[in-house]
């Protein structure tokens, strides 16, 4: 059975396709962004199989290669999968090629061979870089040029066990109109990427840019036809980058992986709280501390508040690293449940560090720290706050609080507050414990105020 496609018209931003030519895409609401699909190729169906159960399936584990970085394997789920296509997005400069030309090389010593293909610099670039990296190794191989044909026939011709095609938009797919970097050219460059990776049977990375949004570029259909989308972040004035999964076919997207960059390249950060918390001891009110969770690792939070009187009919919030509304919410909540003023005061909460935290077992801490700050009370430094506060000011249970209070212990704090519902089981020795039941608890205990 075939079926013969014809010209069609497709958004160069989400990927969605139409029969006529509109100045703006119906599905995402871009303007300009509909462009001609050339593609003339015929679709056969030539597997077509019969429904089965799904028990009748044998299923076994793809067994991880491991990169050679344990931060990049422990984001990735354990490591590359055989067969497994991801792609890596990030800035220009933030450290793509760096992470993956240093993966290339670790995995090159282990024994396997790894073909790094590069379609935006020379040889001798890559080649220098790789030494300044150490990276440099008789089982990885390079190749430079926009060919794609030819760079992946290197794949079966040496035996590689392991390739990184360094970009998507840079390379030009063999019998496929438009210029390199059209979603026509993309897509193709993507297609022919997975079928070599799915037929040899071998992990393979895809380097992608992005735009000024802050997403991939190009068509929205390469995110789905890859298994993994990891996202390359930082900060220019800082040394650390982060590196998260958006999508992961084969294990979480929860994880965060920590790395500075140096004069040798990319080295994982094994201590992250230290990246977020000064230690300083100096009690200052509207500063308390919590344990937020970024996947399975513990991060040490300090979350500073500062109120100051406003003459102004609305007064001011400003947040950094939590979301504004969160804290519209949790100040309507100290101010109802706990009869602290806050109508008239400008508000700014910040994460120290850069910190951006979702989870919501840092609302005790925040509502602390914004009581502290309202009243002109400091918190004691040794305390850790950790629960979820509802629109009744009851504090609500967090996930796994067994883990979040170890990591508070190894820092060396002495005290923790938490929900009085929380399980006995999970409180680990070394740690004086609080239980609250709601916010009136906290801040008569920790802030010494009588609530009306």
């Amino acid at each position: 059975m075939t079926k013969s496609s014809t010209s069609r018209y497709i958004c160069s931003e989400c990927g969605a396709i139409s029969a006529i030519r509109t100045g703006k895409c119906n599905v995402c609401g871009s303007w300009g962004s509909i462009i001609q699909d050339m593609n003339q190729e015929k679709a056969v169906y030539e597997n077509e199989t019969n429904s089965i159960t799904i028990r009748s399936i044998d299923v076994v584990p793809p067994e991880r290669i491991k990169s050679g970085m344990n931060e990049l394997d422990r984001v990735l789920g354990g490591g590359w999968v055989p067969g497994g296509v991801t792609l890596l997005g990030g800035q220009p400069g933030i450290g793509k090629s760096t992470l993956l030309l240093q993966t290339a090389g670790l995995m090159a010593q282990t024994g396997t061979r790894v073909l790094y293909i590069s379609g935006e610099e020379s040889a001798s670039q890559v080649a220098l870089r790789a030494r300044r990296l150490g990276a440099d190794s008789e089982m990885l191989d390079l190749f430079c040029g926009t060919n794609l044909e030819k760079a992946v026939s290197e794949v079966n011709a040496r035996n590689i066990g392991f390739f990184v095609l360094d970009s998507v938009q840079a390379m030009r797919a063999p019998d496929e109109p438009g210029w390199a970097g059209t979603p026509n050219q993309v897509r193709a460059v993507a297609q022919f990427v997975i079928d070599v990776a799915k037929n040899r049977n071998v992990p393979a990375v895809l380097v992608g840019h992005i735009t000024k949004e802050g997403r991939l570029a190009g068509p929205m259909l390469l995110e789905h036809m890859v298994d993994t989308v990891l996202l390359f972040t930082g900060e220019g004035y800082s040394s650390y980058r982060m590196l998260r999964a958006q999508k992961n076919r084969y294990g979480t997207t929860d994880e965060l992986g920590i790395f500075e960059m140096g004069e040798r390249g990319l080295a994982p950060v094994d201590d992250k709280s230290a990246l977020y918390w000064n230690r300083v001891d100096t009690l200052v009110p509207g500063v308390s501390m919590t344990v937020a969770l970024e996947g399975s690792v513990p991060l040490i939070a300090e979350i500073q508040t500062l109120c100051t009187a406003t003459t102004f009919s609305y007064p001011r919030r400003t947040t950094r690293g939590i979301d504004v509304n969160k804290l519209h919410l949790l100040s309507a909540v100290v101010e109802k449940r706990a009869s602290i003023p806050c109508a008239n005061y400008d508000i700014y909460l910040n994460i120290a560090g850069g910190l951006s935290i979702q989870d919501p077992s840092a609302d005790l801490a925040a509502c602390a720290a914004l009581a502290s700050a309202a009243i002109g009370a400091p918190l004691p430094p040794d305390c850790c706050f950790l629960g979820e506060v509802g629109l009744a000011g009851e504090v609500r249970p967090v996930t796994r609080i067994g883990l979040r209070l170890r990591e508070a212990v190894r820092l060396g704090f002495t005290q923790a507050v938490i929900s009085s519902r929380e399980k006995n089981d999970e409180i680990p020795l070394g740690i004086n414990i609080f239980r609250a039941k709601n916010l009136i608890d906290v801040i008569k205990e920790f802030i010494q105020y009588q609530t009306k």
